[in-house]
């Protein structure tokens, strides 16, 4: 995850000018205000759903091993992070300059670091299927 956000820096430091399309600076600024109201949104959302996604793999039953399980509440919390980080590379090519696309990316890589795998929520999950059994 954080390789994709250095991508997206690395794109629109190379070719950033080249592929811009600025739209006026009225519009941009209400589509980054509603920009940072959904990246400060997604954080707690994030987090609540990571922690029903966590309860979720130790109470449900089933033969997916603990793996499968937890790599899903991963996945699901490094996508909703990496949002954050897309939206500003869309803010830097709606014309936007670098300091929006820093913040963006810098908010993403914070959530990829916070959502990061745990091996003691990996071996809670453990305990309770082999509870389970």
């Amino acid at each position: 995850m954080l390789v994709s956000l250095l991508v997206y820096w690395g794109i629109c430091y190379r070719f950033g000018h080249e592929l811009q399309e600025p739209l006026p600076e009225d519009r941009r600024v209400l589509i980054r205000t509603v920009f940072y109201a959904i990246a400060i949104a997604t954080f707690p959302l994030t987090n609540l759903i990571r922690h029903i996604q966590l309860r979720l793999n130790q109470t449900m039953p089933g033969n997916k091993p603990a793996k499968a399980r937890y790599l899903l509440t991963v996945m699901v919390s490094m996508l909703l992070v990496e949002s954050v980080g897309v939206l500003g590379f869309v803010m830097f090519m709606l014309g936007d300059d670098f300091n929006s696309l820093y913040i963006f990316l810098g908010l993403s890589a914070l959530g990829v670091y916070l959502y990061r795998p745990k091996v003691h929520e990996y071996g809670r999950i453990l305990e309770a299927i082999l509870e389970q059994e």
